[in-house]
């Protein structure tokens, strides 16, 4: 099949979803898409015994469609630059504390709580693994996923200071997610690339230092540059099909040569994303320019989550199906909820005093960290195996009960909080 046809298949099943959940289920549009992608999977795996060929068939498709290469290095680019190009600067500027201390000290606390539970949790049910390997696990499932986030915040009401929190963190800790992920990885020696070998054991801290600083200060200085240059260009000329066209160039071109140069790719689209919205929203485009380009990214994200949470409703094809693991599973849901909200908890009970809070502040922070696809992606991109087939089932099951219970009752859970 060709690459085409792949992603005419895609497009259409995401759209006959979408239209069935809109027509008969009428939830939140990706948690309903995702729904139905996870009742015809099952439906696949359970008419399977009767009928191999159509269960196959389907296995196949989801395989060839390599889940981690079409999100980390495709479709991220699309939804990170969408979610960044709304957010607003002033109501980051007023947030950033909470906002830089949850994503990147809540981020490395979960990492550490949750992959030391997981190691000793997984050794109690005899499914040890070394301790390196449940920090990727605690690695791949700490960032708040901000396609989830955006999306579930779209339909739910919220105040100004929550969204913006919630919003900025799930932006921002997605990017060091993806590279604490990656130098777990290399000091796991999973990577199999030339790094592994010169950040492995004894650990060198400095050497750890400078690679996150290369990925994250390269990316900034990268964002700064690229995002600058087309800023320019944009004040240069009063043309709204041109001045799309560029928005493009930008979150794909900017993608593309930050994960060329091992950069973190989605830490410097978001960067650009924020700068475009902002200064070049306001300095660069006509009204009509800026009618078209929200236009244009509110429907490319709209697209691309339907075909995003399609695909994770879909992966229970290709998912080992192991009691042990799901039992595993499950148990780790509580784990990763309780590790955020003791992180929240710490944090903002911290800064409580200092800033005034909306009421059940520290509840919907919690039950509002969702988990998506780029927690699978990461999974997914594991060297195959045991481990990545355990680490794969954990990961889903939490990312399933991410969406759907947590997607579903957030609403509830804002009400609830808000009377106090």
């Amino acid at each position: 099949m060709s690459l085409f046809s792949l992603a005419s298949v895609l497009i259409t099943l995401a759209a006959v979803s979408s239209y069935f959940n809109h027509r008969y289920i009428k939830l939140p549009t990706t948690i309903g898409v995702m729904l139905v992608a996870l009742i015809a999977s099952l439906l696949l795996i359970l008419v399977s015994p009767y009928n191999d060929a159509l269960r196959d068939e389907a296995t196949a498709l989801v395989a060839r469609l390599d889940f981690d290469q079409v999100v980390l290095h495709g479709l991220l680019a699309f939804l990170l630059f969408a979610a960044a190009i709304h957010v607003k600067f002033d109501h980051l500027g007023q947030e950033w504390l909470p906002i830089a201390l949850l994503a990147v000290v809540g981020t490395l606390m979960s990492t550490f709580i949750v992959g030391t539970l997981a190691w000793w949790a997984l050794g109690w049910m005899g499914l040890g693994i070394p301790y390196l390997h449940a920090l990727l696990f605690g690695a791949l499932i700490s960032p708040t996923d901000p396609i989830a986030v955006v999306a579930i915040m779209k339909s739910v009401g919220v105040s100004q200071q929550l969204e913006s929190q919630i919003s900025g963190e799930s932006l921002f800790n997605d990017g060091l997610g993806v590279v604490v992920f990656m130098v777990l990885l290399q000091l796991a020696g999973l990577d199999g690339g030339a790094e592994s070998a010169h950040l492995s054991s004894p650990i060198d801290a400095t050497s750890i230092g400078l690679l996150l600083l290369k990925e994250v200060g390269g990316a900034l200085l990268l964002a700064s540059v690229v995002g600058y240059l087309a800023y320019q260009m944009l004040k240069r000329v009063d043309n709204y099909q041109v001045e799309v066209m560029l928005t493009l160039a930008l979150a794909m071109g900017l993608y593309a040569l930050a994960d060329g140069l091992h950069l973190s790719a989605p830490i410097a689209v978001v960067i650009a994303g924020l700068f475009v919205g902002n200064h070049g929203r306001l300095f660069a485009m006509s009204d009509k320019t800026r009618e078209n380009v929200d236009t244009f990214w509110e429907l490319v994200d709209e697209i691309l989550n339907v075909v995003l949470f399609f695909l994770i409703g879909l992966e229970l094809l290709i998912l080992p199906i192991e009691r042990t693991w799901l039992f595993a599973g499950a148990l780790m849901i509580p784990i990763v909820v309780g590790a955020r909200g003791f992180c929240v908890s710490l944090i903002m009970g911290a800064l409580k005093r200092a800033r005034e809070q909306a009421p059940g502040t520290i509840r919907i922070l919690t039950w509002g960290g969702l988990r998506g696809g780029i927690s699978v992606a990461m999974a997914l991109s594991l060297p195959e195996g045991d481990l990545r087939n355990l680490v794969l089932t954990l990961t889903y099951c939490v990312v399933v009960f991410s969406i759907v219970v947590q997607g579903l009752t957030m609403g509830r859970v804002i009400r609830w909080s808000s009377r106090g």
